[in-house]
């Protein structure tokens, strides 16, 4: 297996489109050859997940995989759109629907693999309950996950959104009701693990939490439940290779129930595979 971690400056803007190498269109199989399928990920846990379907799975269903690594939400999408990918495996689709939309690209959602359950976590208090009024609370600052961190804070009854609101337009106005006065602090999300020493909770996402270490039963005081939620993570591709075989043969090793067990023991409820809702 051929793994390459490409790590990428914090500061990059949501939405730039900052492509790792050389542009050019399909380049990855240009360079690796058309039996070898190139993807990105995070580190955890889509890497994770990759790694075993390589060591253990691919070479019998005939799949040669090149795994790059990334430490941030933009650079695997530019890659992907500039054909050095082939696909993508660590975002949810409506952060792939923003990006879209944001970047003029056509990225595709495949199949949904697992989600990741974002948590509230907290190095001061052990329960929601715990949170004293004036509490400040650290968020995602990129619009999809902001809304989606809103969404916990509200069915954990610690604030109520305006009715109707959505991703595409809203802003932190939109909080109807606050009684505890939370203040909100808006951090870039692989940094936010890193912010815990700093404000009263912060709003993790489920790669940059098991990467910091974080424990998501011991350390979180609030968790997303599944049943409905639309943030589960998908394999992407592009909208002129989503018929490759070779992509449609790792979606079957990647919704196998090889994988699934593997996630279900390897993350213990902290990932979910999609075919468990």
């Amino acid at each position: 297996m051929r793994r390459a971690t490409l790590a990428v400056p914090a500061a990059l803007a949501l939405f730039a489109a900052t492509a790792c190498g050389a542009p050019s269109e399909n380049a990855s199989a240009e360079a690796n050859g058309e039996d070898t399928l190139v993807v990105g990920a995070t580190a955890v846990p889509a890497g994770d997940i990759l790694e075993f379907i390589e060591a253990e799975l691919a070479a019998d269903a005939g799949l040669d995989l090149e795994i790059h690594e990334y430490s941030d939400y933009i650079a695997p999408n530019a890659a992907l759109a500039e054909g050095q990918l082939d696909v993508n495996l660590y975002q949810h689709e409506p952060f792939l629907l923003e990006y879209n939309e944001g970047n003029g690209t056509d990225l595709v959602a495949v199949e949904q693999i697992y989600l990741p359950p974002l948590g509230l976590y907290s190095n001061v208090v052990d329960d929601t309950d715990d949170l004293e009024e004036g509490a400040e609370v650290a968020l995602p600052n990129d619009p999809t996950n902001e809304f989606r961190a809103l969404l916990l804070l509200e069915e954990g009854g610690l604030i109520t959104l305006a009715e109707g609101i959505d991703e595409s337009a809203f802003s932190l106005d939109d909080i109807e009701e606050n009684p505890l006065d939370l203040r909100f602090r808006q951090v870039e999300a692989a940094q936010l693990p890193r912010s815990l020493d700093d404000v009263d909770a912060a709003i993790v996402n489920n790669n940059y939490a098991q990467e910091a270490g974080l424990d998501f039963e011991e350390d979180s005081i609030l968790l997303e439940g599944f049943e409905g939620n639309p943030y589960v993570n998908v394999l992407a591709a592009r909208a002129d290779n989503t018929d490759d075989p070779r992509i449609a043969t790792l979606v079957e090793l990647l919704t196998s129930p090889e994988t699934v067990q593997f996630i279900e023991e390897e993350y213990q409820g902290s990932v979910i595979p999609a075919t468990a809702g």
